[in-house]
C-alpha cells in the first residue's frame, strides 16, 4: 500500500529535499508551501507521482484547518508529517533584535508547528499509526551570539516533540525530532532577509550539511520498524564542533 507524507515548507531547503527523497521512493505527497510557483514546478517534475498541494502560511490558524479539512480523499491518510516549515530572522542581540523578526519566528516555528500537528494528529491516532518528524536545530540546545528568539523556538520544537511522545503512548504514532547543524540552502538568506554576501560568507572555507543530508535522514527514521522510535537525531558537519566557553574578563 502507497504510504503519504505531508510536508510542510516544501518550496526550498529541507522540505523541497525530504519531498524529492519521498517521491523518488513511491510515496504519495500533500506539499504546503506558501510559493505556488515552486510547487508547480515540483509537481511538473514528478508528474508521475500523487501529489497534492496547498498554498498555505502555517502561521495562520484557518489557513491550515482550512487545508487539512480540503484534504482529497487520496491523500487523507498520513503516514508522515514532517513539521518542516520555519526561519530564522536577524542576528542581532536581543537588546537590539526586531520584535516583528520575532514575533514571526514565534508565529511559524511554533504556532505553525502546533497547527498542522493538532490538525493532523487525531487521524494518526484513530488509525492507531502514523509518524511525526519536526525540524528542530541545534540551535535549540546550544546558544549562540544573535541566536535568541530562534533557538527559543527549536527548544520549543525538542520539548514539543518530547511532550507528545508521552501523550501519544500507545497509540502507535511516533515522534522524531531532527536537529540540524550549519547547513547550506536558503536559510541565511532568509535570516539576513535577502542579502545574499552576508550569507554566503557564513558558509566561507566549510562543507557545510546539504539539504539532500537531512532528507537522507529523515527518510531513515521513516524506514525504521513499527515498534522503533528515534526520538531525536542532533547532526553538524565535521567542520562544526563546539567553542570554549565565554568569559568577559574586566580591564584594569
Amino acid at each position: 500500500m502507497t504510504k503519504t507524507a505531508f510536508i510542510t515548507g516544501s518550496t526550498s531547503g529541507f522540505g523541497w529535499a525530504c519531498a524529492e527523497i519521498f517521491a523518488e521512493n513511491g510515496w504519495n505527497l500533500v506539499l504546503s508551501g506558501r510559493r505556488e510557483e515552486r510547487l508547480r514546478q515540483f509537481c511538473e517534475k514528478y508528474s508521475d507521482v500523487k501529489i497534492h498541494r496547498v498554498v498555505c502560511d502555517v502561521s495562520k490558524r484557518r489557513e491550515v484547518e482550512a487545508m487539512v479539512s480540503g484534504l482529497p480523499d487520496s491523500h487523507n491518510e498520513i503516514d508522515l508529517l514532517l513539521n518542516n516549515a520555519g526561519l530564522a530572522l536577524g542576528m542581532n542581540p536581543a537588546q537590539d533584535a526586531d520584535l516583528d523578526d520575532w514575533e514571526t519566528m514565534v508565529d511559524t516555528n511554533i504556532k505553525g508547528l502546533m497547527y498542522v500537528t493538532r490538525a493532523l494528529l487525531p487521524t494518526m491516532v484513530s488509525r492507531g499509526c502514523g509518524h511525526i518528524v519536526n525540524m528542530g536545530s541545534i540551535a535549540g540546545s546550544w546558544p549562540y551570539p544573535g541566536g535568541n528568539t530562534y533557538g527559543a523556538t527549536k527548544a520549543f520544537v525538542a520539548q514539543f516533540s518530547n511532550n507528545l511522545r508521552a501523550d501519544l503512548h500507545g497509540t502507535g504514532v511516533r515522534v522524531s525530532n531532527v536537529e540540524p547543524g550549519l547547513a547550506e540552502s536558503e536559510f541565511s538568506v532568509v535570516r539576513f532577509h535577502g542579502d545574499k554576501e552576508k550569507a554566503d560568507a557564513v558558509y566561507d572555507g566549510t562543507e557545510p550539511l546539504t539539504p539532500q543530508d537531512i532528507a537522507e535522514i529523515v527518510y531513515w527514521l521513516t524506514q525504521r520498524p513499527p515498534h522503533v522510535n528515534i526520538n531525536r537525531v542532533e547532526v553538524m558537519p565535521v567542520c562544526q564542533s563546539w567553542a570554549p566557553f565565554a568569559i568577559h574578563r574586566k580591564k584594569e
